[in-house]
């Protein structure tokens, strides 16, 4: 974790965050919100719980990329599991994300929706409330329709995208950690 990101505490919660996660100096986490081992929040996430009884938790070595919005509501906590991918700009709130899965960028997944382990939600698609999103499954479209499942060169593909990730954040970490050498 960096110095100068935002761990915001409200309502009496505060942030827990893994010592080997990485959060983004732009990146703001609000109320009852826990990252897990590896993980990594990028540049202008914004993660805000602040309803009095649901939280948001981002499991080990899951990605939120740049610039997401993740949020709860009375309806429920929002979970995103281990090895999971949040691409750039994706909207989040009140759901629940499985192990695996990597929803796209630009993506909405509205309250009460869930996507299964190592499922694919296409950029750009609005996933609605409540819909559950099998396992291992492409989703696409607003509405999001299933349209196909994972297979082959997309779920490799997925699947290196965790490690890619992991792998990055580590190199910010080390770069935060080391001391600027001049260039006289």
């Amino acid at each position: 974790m960096t110095a100068s990101s935002q761990l915001v505490p409200f309502g009496g919660r505060r942030p827990r965050v893994h010592p080997s996660a990485f959060i983004a100096p732009t990146a703001v986490l609000i109320g009852e919100v826990e990252v897990g081992e590896a993980a990594s929040i990028w540049f202008g996430a914004v993660l805000r719980a602040d309803d009095p009884e649901h939280g948001i938790r981002i499991g080990a070595r899951t990605s939120i990329q740049d610039n997401c919005v993740l949020h709860v509501s009375a309806r429920g906590p929002t979970i995103v599991g281990s090895d999971a991918t949040i691409g750039h700009g994706a909207c989040l709130e009140s759901c629940t994300i499985a192990a695996g899965a990597l929803v796209g960028m630009k993506a909405v997944i509205l309250p009460g929706a869930a996507i299964g382990a190592g499922a694919l939600v296409a950029a750009g698609s609005v996933v609605p409330e409540n819909m559950q999103v099998p396992a291992g499954v492409l989703v696409a479209g607003a509405p999001a329709t299933i349209r196909k499942q994972v297979t082959g060169e997309s779920a490799r593909l997925v699947r290196e995208g965790v490690a890619h990730y992991v792998a990055l954040a580590r190199a910010f970490l080390a770069e935060a950690t080391t001391p600027e050498v001049s260039g006289e």
